[in-house]
Protein backbone atom coordinates (compact mmCIF):
# COMPACT_ATOMS: atom_id res chain seq x y z
CA UNK A 1 0.00 0.00 0.00
CA UNK A 2 1.25 3.61 -1.15
CA UNK A 3 1.33 6.55 1.54
CA UNK A 4 -1.69 7.95 0.30
CA UNK A 5 -3.85 5.18 1.17
CA UNK A 6 -2.79 4.48 4.66
CA UNK A 7 -3.67 8.31 5.41
CA UNK A 8 -6.71 8.11 4.17
CA UNK A 9 -7.69 4.93 6.33
CA UNK A 10 -6.08 6.60 9.06
CA UNK A 11 -8.59 9.75 7.99
CA UNK A 12 -11.33 7.45 7.60
CA UNK A 13 -10.33 5.58 11.66
CA UNK A 14 -10.21 9.25 12.88
CA UNK A 15 -13.62 10.51 11.39
CA UNK A 16 -15.66 6.91 12.48
CA UNK A 17 -13.99 7.19 15.95
CA UNK A 18 -15.33 10.78 16.86
CA UNK A 19 -18.27 9.99 15.42
CA UNK A 20 -18.84 7.59 18.09
CA UNK A 21 -17.16 10.17 20.91
CA UNK A 22 -13.67 8.25 21.10
CA UNK A 23 -10.78 10.35 23.20
CA UNK A 24 -9.90 13.29 21.11
CA UNK A 25 -6.17 12.70 21.56
CA UNK A 26 -6.78 9.42 20.01
CA UNK A 27 -8.73 10.86 17.00
CA UNK A 28 -5.53 13.45 17.03
CA UNK A 29 -2.96 10.54 16.56
CA UNK A 30 -4.72 9.16 13.60
CA UNK A 31 -5.16 12.43 11.99
CA UNK A 32 -1.63 13.77 12.52
CA UNK A 33 -0.27 10.50 11.36
CA UNK A 34 -2.47 10.93 8.17
CA UNK A 35 -1.05 14.35 7.48
CA UNK A 36 2.36 12.92 8.00
CA UNK A 37 1.83 10.26 5.34
CA UNK A 38 0.57 12.32 2.83
CA UNK A 39 3.75 14.45 3.28
CA UNK A 40 6.90 12.14 3.71
CA UNK A 41 8.69 11.68 0.55
CA UNK A 42 9.76 8.23 1.11
CA UNK A 43 7.41 5.77 1.00
CA UNK A 44 6.85 3.69 4.39
CA UNK A 45 6.11 0.25 2.32
CA UNK A 46 9.80 0.48 1.21
CA UNK A 47 11.29 1.50 5.01
CA UNK A 48 9.62 -1.00 6.69
CA UNK A 49 11.15 -3.88 4.04
CA UNK A 50 14.89 -1.97 4.56
CA UNK A 51 14.01 -2.37 8.09
CA UNK A 52 13.27 0.78 9.46
CA UNK A 53 11.92 1.92 12.66
CA UNK A 54 9.07 3.92 11.83
CA UNK A 55 8.67 5.62 15.20
CA UNK A 56 11.41 7.63 14.11
CA UNK A 57 8.78 9.64 12.20
CA UNK A 58 7.27 12.21 13.83
CA UNK A 59 4.17 12.03 14.34
CA UNK A 60 3.81 7.65 14.31
CA UNK A 61 3.62 6.13 17.63
CA UNK A 62 4.15 2.86 18.16
CA UNK A 63 0.68 1.93 17.52
CA UNK A 64 0.23 3.53 14.23
CA UNK A 65 3.79 2.26 13.33
CA UNK A 66 1.92 -1.76 14.47
CA UNK A 67 -1.17 -0.54 12.37
CA UNK A 68 0.91 0.88 9.48
CA UNK A 69 3.10 -2.60 9.20
CA UNK A 70 -0.36 -4.57 9.88
CA UNK A 71 -1.71 -2.67 6.17
CA UNK A 72 1.33 -2.72 4.40
CA UNK A 73 1.40 -6.79 5.35
CA UNK A 74 -2.25 -7.54 4.70
CA UNK A 75 -3.99 -4.88 3.24
CA UNK A 76 -6.40 -4.37 6.00
CA UNK A 77 -6.57 -2.93 9.59
CA UNK A 78 -9.27 -5.17 11.87
CA UNK A 79 -10.11 -2.21 13.82
CA UNK A 80 -11.16 -0.31 11.08
CA UNK A 81 -13.49 -3.08 10.04
CA UNK A 82 -14.66 -3.25 13.24
CA UNK A 83 -15.77 0.25 13.37
CA UNK A 84 -17.43 -0.12 10.00
CA UNK A 85 -19.60 -2.90 11.31
CA UNK A 86 -20.45 -0.32 14.41
CA UNK A 87 -20.98 2.61 12.03
CA UNK A 88 -23.59 2.46 8.77
CA UNK A 89 -21.67 2.97 5.86
CA UNK A 90 -23.97 5.85 5.35
CA UNK A 91 -22.98 7.73 7.51
CA UNK A 92 -19.71 8.22 6.20
CA UNK A 93 -21.61 10.22 3.19
CA UNK A 94 -22.84 12.89 6.14
CA UNK A 95 -19.18 13.61 6.87
CA UNK A 96 -18.56 14.94 3.48
CA UNK A 97 -21.13 17.91 4.13
CA UNK A 98 -19.06 21.28 4.61
CA UNK A 99 -19.19 22.04 8.45
CA UNK A 100 -21.15 19.46 9.47
CA UNK A 101 -18.29 17.56 11.33
CA UNK A 102 -18.15 14.05 12.94
CA UNK A 103 -20.31 15.08 16.45
CA UNK A 104 -22.76 17.15 14.42
CA UNK A 105 -23.33 13.73 12.23
CA UNK A 106 -23.55 12.21 15.08
CA UNK A 107 -26.53 13.65 16.49
CA UNK A 108 -28.25 13.61 13.52
CA UNK A 109 -27.69 9.62 13.43
CA UNK A 110 -28.85 9.13 17.11
CA UNK A 111 -31.79 11.52 17.45
CA UNK A 112 -33.23 11.32 13.84
CA UNK A 113 -31.75 7.61 12.96
CA UNK A 114 -30.53 9.21 9.83
CA UNK A 115 -28.04 7.61 7.65
CA UNK A 116 -28.08 8.95 4.30
CA UNK A 117 -27.78 12.25 2.37
CA UNK A 118 -31.35 11.91 0.73
CA UNK A 119 -32.97 11.14 3.91
CA UNK A 120 -31.08 14.44 5.52
CA UNK A 121 -32.24 16.18 2.89
CA UNK A 122 -35.86 15.47 3.39
CA UNK A 123 -34.87 15.80 7.30
CA UNK A 124 -33.52 19.20 6.08
CA UNK A 125 -37.03 20.02 3.76
CA UNK A 126 -39.12 18.88 6.87
CA UNK A 127 -37.46 21.08 9.15
CA UNK A 128 -36.48 18.88 11.80
CA UNK A 129 -32.85 19.41 11.98
CA UNK A 130 -33.29 22.97 13.20
CA UNK A 131 -34.65 21.20 16.19
CA UNK A 132 -31.85 19.06 17.47
CA UNK A 133 -29.69 21.02 20.23
CA UNK A 134 -27.14 22.84 19.07
CA UNK A 135 -28.31 23.22 15.64
CA UNK A 136 -31.37 26.22 14.84
CA UNK A 137 -32.48 27.15 11.47
CA UNK A 138 -29.59 28.62 10.12
CA UNK A 139 -27.44 25.65 10.72
CA UNK A 140 -30.28 23.15 9.05
CA UNK A 141 -29.95 25.35 5.84
CA UNK A 142 -26.57 25.56 5.69
CA UNK A 143 -26.69 21.95 5.88
CA UNK A 144 -28.80 21.42 2.84
CA UNK A 145 -27.03 23.43 0.61
CA UNK A 146 -24.49 21.14 1.35
CA UNK A 147 -25.94 17.94 0.24
CA UNK A 148 -25.74 18.69 -3.59
CA UNK A 149 -21.93 19.10 -2.77
CA UNK A 150 -21.34 16.16 -0.35
CA UNK A 151 -23.15 13.99 -3.00
CA UNK A 152 -20.72 15.19 -5.87
CA UNK A 153 -17.68 14.61 -3.85
CA UNK A 154 -18.89 11.16 -3.38
CA UNK A 155 -18.76 10.69 -7.37
CA UNK A 156 -15.76 12.15 -8.38
CA UNK A 157 -12.51 12.24 -7.47
CA UNK A 158 -9.64 15.15 -8.28
CA UNK A 159 -7.64 15.25 -11.48
CA UNK A 160 -4.45 14.20 -9.39
CA UNK A 161 -5.93 11.17 -7.61
CA UNK A 162 -7.26 9.53 -10.73
CA UNK A 163 -3.97 10.01 -12.58
CA UNK A 164 -2.05 8.41 -10.20
CA UNK A 165 -4.41 5.28 -10.09
CA UNK A 166 -4.78 5.36 -13.65
CA UNK A 167 -0.97 5.17 -14.56
CA UNK A 168 -0.56 2.57 -12.31
CA UNK A 169 -3.10 0.56 -14.12
CA UNK A 170 -2.24 1.47 -17.48
CA UNK A 171 1.50 0.43 -16.97
CA UNK A 172 0.26 -3.00 -14.98
CA UNK A 173 -1.95 -3.75 -18.23
CA UNK A 174 0.79 -2.77 -21.20
CA UNK A 175 3.17 -5.72 -19.73
CA UNK A 176 0.20 -8.01 -21.00
CA UNK A 177 1.61 -9.63 -24.21
CA UNK A 178 -1.51 -9.43 -26.06
CA UNK A 179 -1.59 -5.44 -25.61
CA UNK A 180 -0.78 -3.90 -28.76
CA UNK A 181 -2.53 0.09 -27.90
CA UNK A 182 -3.20 1.08 -24.82
CA UNK A 183 -5.00 4.50 -23.83
CA UNK A 184 -6.98 6.22 -20.93
CA UNK A 185 -10.19 8.15 -22.21
CA UNK A 186 -13.07 9.58 -20.91
CA UNK A 187 -12.65 12.90 -18.40
CA UNK A 188 -9.55 12.40 -17.23
CA UNK A 189 -7.78 12.63 -20.77
CA UNK A 190 -9.67 15.91 -21.06
CA UNK A 191 -8.14 16.96 -17.58
CA UNK A 192 -11.03 17.81 -16.17
CA UNK A 193 -10.91 18.94 -12.36
CA UNK A 194 -12.44 16.07 -11.30
CA UNK A 195 -12.98 12.80 -12.41
CA UNK A 196 -15.46 9.79 -12.21
CA UNK A 197 -15.33 6.69 -13.62
CA UNK A 198 -12.06 5.19 -15.34
CA UNK A 199 -12.31 4.61 -19.31
CA UNK A 200 -9.16 2.59 -20.44
CA UNK A 201 -9.60 1.32 -23.80
CA UNK A 202 -6.95 -1.09 -25.27
CA UNK A 203 -6.42 -2.83 -28.73
CA UNK A 204 -5.66 -6.36 -27.64
CA UNK A 205 -4.87 -9.63 -29.82
CA UNK A 206 -6.96 -11.90 -27.41
CA UNK A 207 -9.65 -9.88 -25.03
CA UNK A 208 -9.68 -12.48 -22.70
CA UNK A 209 -5.98 -12.17 -21.92
CA UNK A 210 -6.23 -8.59 -20.96
CA UNK A 211 -9.76 -9.04 -19.05
CA UNK A 212 -8.14 -11.25 -17.06
CA UNK A 213 -5.10 -9.44 -16.30
CA UNK A 214 -7.10 -7.01 -14.80
CA UNK A 215 -8.84 -8.99 -12.72
CA UNK A 216 -5.44 -10.07 -11.02
CA UNK A 217 -4.81 -6.49 -10.28
CA UNK A 218 -4.09 -5.98 -6.50
CA UNK A 219 -6.27 -2.80 -6.52
CA UNK A 220 -9.38 -4.75 -7.46
CA UNK A 221 -12.12 -4.79 -5.32
CA UNK A 222 -15.14 -6.42 -7.15
CA UNK A 223 -16.04 -7.06 -10.28
CA UNK A 224 -18.94 -4.95 -11.71
CA UNK A 225 -19.58 -6.77 -15.25
CA UNK A 226 -18.00 -8.58 -17.67
CA UNK A 227 -18.59 -9.50 -21.39
CA UNK A 228 -16.27 -10.70 -24.33
CA UNK A 229 -15.16 -6.65 -24.76
CA UNK A 230 -16.09 -4.85 -22.04
CA UNK A 231 -14.97 -5.46 -18.27
CA UNK A 232 -16.08 -3.03 -15.63
CA UNK A 233 -14.23 -3.17 -12.13
CA UNK A 234 -14.16 -0.68 -8.77
CA UNK A 235 -10.68 -0.47 -7.52
CA UNK A 236 -10.45 -0.46 -3.63
CA UNK A 237 -10.37 3.49 -3.79
CA UNK A 238 -13.52 2.98 -4.97
CA UNK A 239 -13.19 4.37 -8.36
CA UNK A 240 -14.69 2.67 -10.92
CA UNK A 241 -12.61 1.57 -14.30
CA UNK A 242 -14.69 0.55 -17.48
CA UNK A 243 -12.22 -1.86 -19.77
CA UNK A 244 -13.02 -1.83 -23.50
CA UNK A 245 -11.30 -3.63 -26.17
CA UNK A 246 -11.78 -2.58 -29.41
CA UNK A 247 -10.05 -4.08 -32.86
CA UNK A 248 -6.89 -1.91 -34.23
CA UNK A 249 -9.05 -0.43 -37.17
CA UNK A 250 -11.56 0.63 -35.00
CA UNK A 251 -8.91 2.02 -32.00
CA UNK A 252 -8.75 5.82 -32.91
CA UNK A 253 -12.50 5.92 -33.55
CA UNK A 254 -13.17 4.52 -30.15
CA UNK A 255 -10.23 6.83 -28.46
CA UNK A 256 -12.24 10.06 -29.72
CA UNK A 257 -15.84 8.71 -29.05
CA UNK A 258 -14.85 7.41 -25.49
CA UNK A 259 -12.91 10.79 -24.48
CA UNK A 260 -15.35 13.32 -25.35
CA UNK A 261 -16.75 15.59 -24.67
CA UNK A 262 -20.68 15.00 -25.67
CA UNK A 263 -20.90 18.44 -26.42
CA UNK A 264 -18.02 18.29 -28.57
CA UNK A 265 -18.94 15.25 -29.98
CA UNK A 266 -22.61 16.02 -30.59
CA UNK A 267 -20.92 18.79 -33.20
CA UNK A 268 -18.52 16.54 -34.64
CA UNK A 269 -21.33 14.48 -35.66
CA UNK A 270 -23.83 16.45 -37.18
CA UNK A 271 -21.17 18.03 -38.95
CA UNK A 272 -20.27 14.21 -40.40
CA UNK A 273 -24.50 14.15 -41.27
CA UNK A 274 -23.79 17.15 -43.57
CA UNK A 275 -21.39 15.37 -45.66
CA UNK A 276 -23.61 12.04 -46.15
CA UNK A 277 -21.22 10.60 -43.23
CA UNK A 278 -21.48 8.83 -40.36
CA UNK A 279 -19.09 8.52 -37.09
CA UNK A 280 -19.36 6.14 -34.19
CA UNK A 281 -16.92 4.28 -31.98
CA UNK A 282 -16.25 1.88 -34.91
CA UNK A 283 -15.40 4.21 -37.03
CA UNK A 284 -16.30 6.82 -39.84
CA UNK A 285 -18.60 5.40 -42.28
CA UNK A 286 -19.68 6.79 -45.97
CA UNK A 287 -23.76 5.95 -46.05
CA UNK A 288 -25.08 5.36 -49.35
CA UNK A 289 -28.62 6.14 -50.53
CA UNK A 290 -29.26 2.26 -50.17
CA UNK A 291 -28.11 2.99 -46.18
CA UNK A 292 -25.28 0.93 -46.67
CA UNK A 293 -22.41 1.85 -44.70
CA UNK A 294 -18.62 2.03 -46.01
CA UNK A 295 -15.98 2.51 -43.80
CA UNK A 296 -13.27 5.34 -44.27
CA UNK A 297 -11.62 5.63 -41.04
CA UNK A 298 -11.03 4.63 -37.41
CA UNK A 299 -7.35 3.33 -36.60
CA UNK A 300 -5.71 7.03 -35.34
CA UNK A 301 -8.24 10.03 -34.01
CA UNK A 302 -6.57 11.92 -36.65
CA UNK A 303 -7.76 10.18 -39.44
CA UNK A 304 -11.45 10.82 -37.90
CA UNK A 305 -10.55 14.45 -37.93
CA UNK A 306 -9.84 14.37 -41.34
CA UNK A 307 -12.33 12.98 -43.07
CA UNK A 308 -14.21 16.71 -41.78
CA UNK A 309 -11.17 18.24 -42.75
CA UNK A 310 -10.89 19.31 -39.27
CA UNK A 311 -7.18 19.23 -37.27
CA UNK A 312 -6.89 17.04 -34.31
CA UNK A 313 -7.86 18.60 -31.06
CA UNK A 314 -5.82 18.49 -28.18
CA UNK A 315 -7.83 16.55 -25.62
CA UNK A 316 -8.32 19.59 -23.20
CA UNK A 317 -10.06 21.66 -25.87
CA UNK A 318 -12.69 18.91 -26.59
CA UNK A 319 -15.75 20.85 -24.51
CA UNK A 320 -17.30 22.33 -27.38
CA UNK A 321 -16.05 25.75 -26.23
CA UNK A 322 -14.62 26.86 -29.57
CA UNK A 323 -12.24 24.64 -30.89
CA UNK A 324 -14.32 24.38 -33.67
CA UNK A 325 -12.94 27.52 -34.76
CA UNK A 326 -9.58 26.52 -35.54
CA UNK A 327 -9.94 24.85 -38.75
CA UNK A 328 -5.82 24.15 -39.53
CA UNK A 329 -3.30 22.85 -37.44
CA UNK A 330 -1.29 25.99 -37.41
CA UNK A 331 -4.62 27.76 -36.32
CA UNK A 332 -5.01 25.80 -33.21
CA UNK A 333 -2.66 27.73 -29.89
CA UNK A 334 0.52 25.74 -28.97
CA UNK A 335 -1.02 24.73 -25.74
CA UNK A 336 1.37 25.38 -22.46
CA UNK A 337 3.18 22.32 -21.24
CA UNK A 338 4.80 21.84 -18.29
CA UNK A 339 8.75 22.65 -19.61
CA UNK A 340 7.62 25.93 -20.32
CA UNK A 341 7.52 26.95 -16.17
CA UNK A 342 10.75 28.62 -15.60
CA UNK A 343 9.89 29.54 -11.60
CA UNK A 344 7.38 29.09 -8.72
CA UNK A 345 6.24 32.38 -7.13
CA UNK A 346 3.96 30.91 -4.26
CA UNK A 347 5.47 29.03 -1.67
CA UNK A 348 5.75 28.16 2.08
CA UNK A 349 8.73 27.16 4.56
CA UNK A 350 8.93 26.06 8.16
CA UNK A 351 8.92 29.96 8.97
CA UNK A 352 4.99 29.68 8.79
CA UNK A 353 3.10 26.52 8.27
CA UNK A 354 5.55 24.61 5.30
CA UNK A 355 7.70 21.93 6.51
CA UNK A 356 11.16 22.65 4.94
CA UNK A 357 13.58 25.74 5.30
CA UNK A 358 14.48 28.45 2.09
CA UNK A 359 17.63 26.33 1.36
CA UNK A 360 15.75 23.05 1.05
CA UNK A 361 13.37 24.88 -0.83
CA UNK A 362 15.84 26.38 -3.11
CA UNK A 363 17.65 22.78 -3.59
CA UNK A 364 14.36 20.93 -4.60
CA UNK A 365 13.13 23.82 -6.97
CA UNK A 366 16.68 23.70 -8.51
CA UNK A 367 16.73 19.80 -9.14
CA UNK A 368 13.33 20.49 -10.80
CA UNK A 369 14.98 22.50 -13.53
CA UNK A 370 13.25 26.23 -12.14
CA UNK A 371 15.19 28.82 -12.62
CA UNK A 372 13.50 31.25 -9.44
CA UNK A 373 10.71 31.22 -6.66
CA UNK A 374 9.84 33.59 -4.45
CA UNK A 375 9.28 32.40 -1.09
CA UNK A 376 5.52 33.42 0.32
CA UNK A 377 5.51 32.53 3.53
CA UNK A 378 2.04 33.58 5.58
CA UNK A 379 1.46 37.14 7.38
CA UNK A 380 0.68 37.89 10.72
CA UNK A 381 -3.24 37.57 10.38
CA UNK A 382 -2.99 33.94 9.70
CA UNK A 383 -1.86 33.40 13.64
CA UNK A 384 -2.80 29.43 12.97
CA UNK A 385 -0.07 29.18 10.70
CA UNK A 386 2.59 31.05 12.74
CA UNK A 387 2.20 33.71 10.09
CA UNK A 388 4.66 36.62 10.31
CA UNK A 389 4.86 39.77 11.31
CA UNK A 390 7.27 42.80 9.57
CA UNK A 391 10.71 41.96 11.95
CA UNK A 392 10.19 38.14 11.52
CA UNK A 393 9.80 38.97 7.83
CA UNK A 394 12.55 41.47 7.69
CA UNK A 395 14.60 38.47 9.09
CA UNK A 396 13.87 36.06 6.25
CA UNK A 397 14.22 38.48 3.55
CA UNK A 398 18.10 39.03 5.42
CA UNK A 399 18.51 35.42 5.28
CA UNK A 400 17.38 35.39 1.19
CA UNK A 401 19.77 37.69 0.48
CA UNK A 402 22.60 35.44 2.24
CA UNK A 403 20.81 32.37 0.07
CA UNK A 404 21.01 34.49 -3.14
CA UNK A 405 24.74 35.47 -2.31
CA UNK A 406 26.03 32.04 -2.64
CA UNK A 407 23.82 31.22 -5.80
CA UNK A 408 24.89 32.01 -8.99
CA UNK A 409 21.94 30.38 -11.48
CA UNK A 410 19.21 30.88 -9.54
CA UNK A 411 17.29 33.68 -7.93
CA UNK A 412 15.19 33.67 -4.57
CA UNK A 413 12.51 36.72 -4.54
CA UNK A 414 11.71 37.94 -1.08
CA UNK A 415 8.50 37.57 -1.04
CA UNK A 416 5.12 37.34 1.26
CA UNK A 417 1.37 35.93 1.28
CA UNK A 418 -0.02 39.19 2.79
CA UNK A 419 -4.12 38.37 4.02
CA UNK A 420 -6.71 40.53 2.93
CA UNK A 421 -8.23 41.94 6.36
CA UNK A 422 -11.98 41.29 6.60
CA UNK A 423 -12.26 45.44 7.12
CA UNK A 424 -10.23 45.59 4.03
CA UNK A 425 -6.72 46.63 3.57
CA UNK A 426 -3.75 44.72 3.73
CA UNK A 427 -2.29 43.25 6.88
CA UNK A 428 1.28 44.23 6.28
CA UNK A 429 1.79 48.13 6.20
CA UNK A 430 3.16 49.34 2.73
CA UNK A 431 6.58 50.84 3.97
CA UNK A 432 7.33 46.85 4.67
CA UNK A 433 5.77 45.40 1.39
CA UNK A 434 7.53 48.24 -0.78
CA UNK A 435 10.99 46.65 0.13
CA UNK A 436 9.26 42.98 -1.08
CA UNK A 437 10.28 41.48 -4.84
CA UNK A 438 6.71 40.04 -4.89
CA UNK A 439 3.48 40.21 -2.76
CA UNK A 440 0.90 38.06 -3.05
CA UNK A 441 -2.93 39.16 -1.50
CA UNK A 442 -5.35 36.38 -0.11
CA UNK A 443 -8.27 35.82 1.60
CA UNK A 444 -8.13 33.91 4.38
CA UNK A 445 -10.69 35.10 6.30
CA UNK A 446 -13.96 36.50 6.05
CA UNK A 447 -15.19 33.87 3.66
CA UNK A 448 -18.79 34.35 4.41
CA UNK A 449 -19.24 38.38 3.74
CA UNK A 450 -21.43 39.71 1.31
CA UNK A 451 -20.95 39.56 -2.46
CA UNK A 452 -19.88 43.68 -2.32
CA UNK A 453 -17.79 43.53 0.76
CA UNK A 454 -15.50 40.81 -0.47
CA UNK A 455 -15.29 42.00 -3.80
CA UNK A 456 -14.28 45.46 -2.42
CA UNK A 457 -11.84 43.81 -0.14
CA UNK A 458 -10.38 41.99 -2.78
CA UNK A 459 -9.92 45.43 -5.51
CA UNK A 460 -8.84 47.43 -3.00
CA UNK A 461 -5.57 45.01 -2.36
CA UNK A 462 -5.33 44.86 -6.12
CA UNK A 463 -5.49 48.68 -6.15
CA UNK A 464 -2.43 49.25 -3.78
CA UNK A 465 1.04 50.01 -5.29
CA UNK A 466 2.89 47.14 -4.14
CA UNK A 467 0.61 43.94 -4.25
CA UNK A 468 1.80 41.61 -6.86
CA UNK A 469 -0.60 39.34 -7.60
CA UNK A 470 -3.82 38.15 -5.90
CA UNK A 471 -3.73 34.16 -4.90
CA UNK A 472 -6.76 31.55 -5.45
CA UNK A 473 -8.74 34.74 -5.95
CA UNK A 474 -12.32 32.64 -5.74
CA UNK A 475 -11.21 30.66 -2.22
CA UNK A 476 -12.26 27.17 -3.33
CA UNK A 477 -11.81 24.07 -2.42
CA UNK A 478 -13.05 21.34 -4.81
CA UNK A 479 -15.97 19.08 -3.55
CA UNK A 480 -15.32 20.64 -0.08
CA UNK A 481 -15.95 24.06 -0.34
CA UNK A 482 -17.79 26.63 -2.95
CA UNK A 483 -15.71 29.56 -3.75
CA UNK A 484 -17.19 32.89 -2.12
CA UNK A 485 -19.43 35.10 -3.05
CA UNK A 486 -16.99 37.32 -5.37
CA UNK A 487 -17.60 39.28 -7.97
CA UNK A 488 -15.05 37.81 -10.33
CA UNK A 489 -15.57 40.23 -13.35
CA UNK A 490 -14.91 43.29 -11.80
CA UNK A 491 -11.72 41.64 -9.77
CA UNK A 492 -10.60 41.04 -13.43
CA UNK A 493 -10.73 44.19 -15.13
CA UNK A 494 -9.06 45.71 -11.64
CA UNK A 495 -6.73 43.54 -12.20
CA UNK A 496 -6.18 44.53 -15.75
CA UNK A 497 -6.80 48.31 -15.33
CA UNK A 498 -4.06 48.26 -12.72
CA UNK A 499 -1.46 45.82 -14.24
CA UNK A 500 -2.09 43.15 -11.62
CA UNK A 501 -1.33 39.06 -12.27
CA UNK A 502 -3.89 36.06 -11.12
CA UNK A 503 -3.02 33.07 -9.80
CA UNK A 504 -3.87 29.68 -11.09
CA UNK A 505 -3.06 27.99 -7.60
CA UNK A 506 -1.98 24.30 -8.68
CA UNK A 507 -2.86 22.20 -5.60
CA UNK A 508 -5.53 19.98 -6.71
CA UNK A 509 -7.55 21.02 -4.38
CA UNK A 510 -7.83 24.33 -5.35
CA UNK A 511 -7.08 24.58 -9.51
CA UNK A 512 -8.21 28.22 -8.58
CA UNK A 513 -8.41 30.16 -10.87
CA UNK A 514 -10.58 27.62 -13.15
CA UNK A 515 -10.64 26.98 -16.60
CA UNK A 516 -13.12 29.03 -17.67
CA UNK A 517 -12.08 32.22 -15.61
CA UNK A 518 -8.42 31.43 -17.07
CA UNK A 519 -9.76 31.63 -20.62
CA UNK A 520 -11.27 35.15 -19.23
CA UNK A 521 -8.34 36.24 -17.83
CA UNK A 522 -6.64 35.68 -21.59
CA UNK A 523 -9.58 37.64 -23.19
CA UNK A 524 -8.64 40.80 -20.68
CA UNK A 525 -5.03 40.44 -21.44
CA UNK A 526 -4.19 39.47 -17.96
CA UNK A 527 -1.17 37.61 -16.95
CA UNK A 528 -2.04 34.13 -14.97
CA UNK A 529 0.95 32.57 -12.63
CA UNK A 530 0.81 28.60 -12.27
CA UNK A 531 1.72 28.36 -8.54
CA UNK A 532 2.57 25.07 -6.56
CA UNK A 533 1.40 27.03 -3.16
CA UNK A 534 3.61 24.16 -2.09
CA UNK A 535 4.25 23.54 1.90
CA UNK A 536 6.91 20.76 1.41
CA UNK A 537 9.36 19.84 -1.26
CA UNK A 538 6.43 17.27 -2.60
CA UNK A 539 4.41 19.90 -3.13
CA UNK A 540 6.53 21.58 -5.91
CA UNK A 541 5.11 18.62 -8.31
CA UNK A 542 1.82 20.01 -8.65
CA UNK A 543 2.74 22.27 -11.69
CA UNK A 544 1.89 19.67 -13.78
CA UNK A 545 -2.38 19.90 -12.43
CA UNK A 546 -1.92 23.60 -12.95
CA UNK A 547 -0.64 23.68 -16.15
CA UNK A 548 -3.41 20.67 -17.18
CA UNK A 549 -6.05 23.51 -15.87
CA UNK A 550 -4.78 26.19 -17.79
CA UNK A 551 -4.29 23.92 -21.39
CA UNK A 552 -8.33 23.39 -20.67
CA UNK A 553 -8.27 27.42 -20.85
CA UNK A 554 -6.32 27.21 -24.14
CA UNK A 555 -3.54 28.95 -22.53
CA UNK A 556 0.16 28.89 -23.91
CA UNK A 557 3.18 29.40 -22.73
CA UNK A 558 3.09 33.15 -23.59
CA UNK A 559 -0.27 33.60 -21.47
CA UNK A 560 1.68 32.46 -18.30
CA UNK A 561 3.91 34.95 -16.35
CA UNK A 562 6.23 32.47 -14.58
CA UNK A 563 7.41 30.91 -18.12
CA UNK A 564 9.44 34.23 -18.36
CA UNK A 565 12.65 34.65 -16.63
CA UNK A 566 12.48 36.94 -13.68
CA UNK A 567 13.76 39.86 -15.48
CA UNK A 568 11.28 40.08 -18.44
CA UNK A 569 8.57 38.87 -15.66
CA UNK A 570 9.10 42.48 -13.86
CA UNK A 571 8.06 44.31 -16.71
CA UNK A 572 3.95 42.38 -16.41
CA UNK A 573 3.47 43.75 -13.06
CA UNK A 574 2.95 47.81 -12.50
CA UNK A 575 4.16 48.27 -9.06
CA UNK A 576 4.91 51.23 -7.12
Amino acid sequence: MENRQIAALFEKMADLLEFQGANPFRVRAYRNGARRLEDLPDSVAVLIQSGEDLTKIEGIGKDLAEKIATLIKTGELPQLNELMVEVPEGVLALLRIPGLGPKKAAVIYQDLGIDSLEALRVACQAEHVRKLKGFGAKTEQTILAGIDLAERSGERVYWATADEAIQQLVEYLRKSKAVRQIEAAGSYRRGRETVGDLDILVDAGDANEVMDRLAAYPEVDTTIARGDTKMSVRLTSGLQVDLRVVPTDSFGAALQYFTGSKEHNVVLRGMAKQRGLKINEWGVFKVGDDQEEVYLAGETEKDIYATLDLPCYPPELRENRGEFDYTSVDAIPKLIEVADIVGDLHMHTSASDGKQTIREMVDAAKARGLKYIAITDHSKRVSMAHGLDSDRLRDQWREVDLVNDELDDFVVLKGIECDILEKGGMDLPDDVLTEADWVIASVHYGQNQERQQITDRIVGAIENAWVSIVAHPTGRLINKRDRYAVDLETVMHAAAENGKLLELNANPARLDLDDVHCARAKQLGIPIVISSDAHSIGGLDVLRYGVKQARRAGLTAADVANTKDWHDLQHLIRRG
